[in-house]
This record gives structure tokens, sequence and C-alpha cells, in this order.
């Protein structure tokens, strides 16, 4: 018999885990993922839209200066993928929520229709890659970054340099991934961090991973 019993409770009963993870086996959503992941699809499907009527001035402007500038613009419709993944925490939950987003978005009326969905999945793909490459054991400001930029490289790679800048040099190609790839580590990363944290305290999310996170902080 352990000489702790009647002793004092181990330290990992009153310190705060630094990070909580996803109940396992990762691939067993529970109804609370699948309903978190479809809320967050939705709104951030209007914010989407709502992004699609304004980007473009900004975007012309940097365009006038520098042409792949414009790729500073565009990762606010990569933050539903970070938001999604770092918050539910399992495989697929990124590609879910962005994808969702995506088809919100169309349904409302995007500039693009329905190629919006190819944007969606490979943006939510890039963010997968970024939680596998951890298991789904990291999602501090690093990997949210590298979520950022791999979505943002997907979509650029994969969509963007065949059908919308085909005709460019390589060199204003790299630079349009390059000032996409910055724009997505900081907007959709941090920016998708930040949002996940503020929500995890407002006690919005205590059944998700990063409001349990926020509770035993409180609590210690």
């Amino acid at each position: 018999m352990s000489s702790r019993v009647g002793s004092h409770p181990p330290a990992t009963t009153t310190r705060a885990r630094s990070t909580v993870l996803a109940s396992r086996p990762l691939l067993a959503f529970r109804t609370v993922d699948l309903v978190s992941a479809a809320m967050l699809g939705v709104a951030f499907g209007v914010v989407f839209w709502a992004w699609g009527l304004v980007y473009n001035a900004p975007s012309e402007a940097m365009s006038a200066v520098f042409a792949p500038l414009s790729g500073l613009w565009y990762s606010p419709w990569l933050v539903a993928g970070v938001v999604g993944g770092l918050l539910i925490r399992r495989p697929g939950a990124a590609l879910i929520t962005e994808v969702v987003a995506a088809s919100v978005s169309a349904l409302i009326g995007s500039q693009w229709g329905w190629l919006v969905l190819a944007s969606g999945v490979l943006q939510g793909l890039g963010v997968e890659l970024a939680l596998a490459l951890f298991a789904w054991k990291r999602f501090g400001p690093g990997v949210a970054m590298l979520a950022g930029v791999l979505a943002a490289t997907f979509e650029v790679v994969f969509l963007e340099w065949h059908l919308y800048y085909a005709d460019w040099a390589w060199t204003f190609k790299l630079a349009y991934l390059g000032f996409f790839g910055i724009s997505g580590a900081i907007v959709a990363g941090l920016g998708g961090l930040a949002l996940v944290r503020a929500l995890a305290r407002t006690g919005a999310v205590d059944a998700m991973p990063p409001g349990q996170e926020a509770a035993e902080r409180a609590a210690s």
C-alpha cells in the first residue's frame, strides 16, 4: 500500500495542468464536439461572407504598391479551422469547422460561389497537418502559428497559384506565399489562439479542453 495514503495529496491535484488533452480515443467525437464545430462554422461563415464584402479596397490598395502584398489580407478566412482545431483538439475538427464556414458563406452569397468549399478543405487540411505533427498534444503559440502558415500554404500552393496567379513570375508567387503565410501566422494563428483563450475565460466552453485549463488555472 502506498505510504502516501492519508498524507498530503499529490501535487497534480493542486496544480493546474498546462495542457488538457481531448478524451481518448481521439476520433471518438462527443456530441458537444460536433455541435461546437458546427456552431463555430456557422458563426465564422457569416464573418467570412462579411469579410468578402470589405476586403477588396485594402487588398487592391496593397496590390497597387506590390501585387503580392494582397496576400496580407486573406488570412481572416483561415481563422475558423485554427479555432476549431485548438478548441476541440481532435483529428478532423479543424477541417469540419472550416468546411462548414465555407459552406455557410457560399449559401449566403460568396462572390466565389461554391469554389470556397475547395478553399475550406485545403485550409482545414493545413491546420490538421500542423496539429498532427504534434499528435494533438501541443496547442500553444508556436503550433497555432504553424497552423496558420500551413493553412495559407495549402490554399496558395494547391489552388491560388494555379487558378488566380498562373501567369505570375515565380518571384511574385513566392512573395505572395510569404506574405500570406506571415499574415496566417499572426492573424489566424495567434489571433485564433487568443480567441480560444478568450472564450475559455468566459466559461462558455467549459466542456472543452481550453475551458478546463482556464477553470484549473482559476482554481489553483
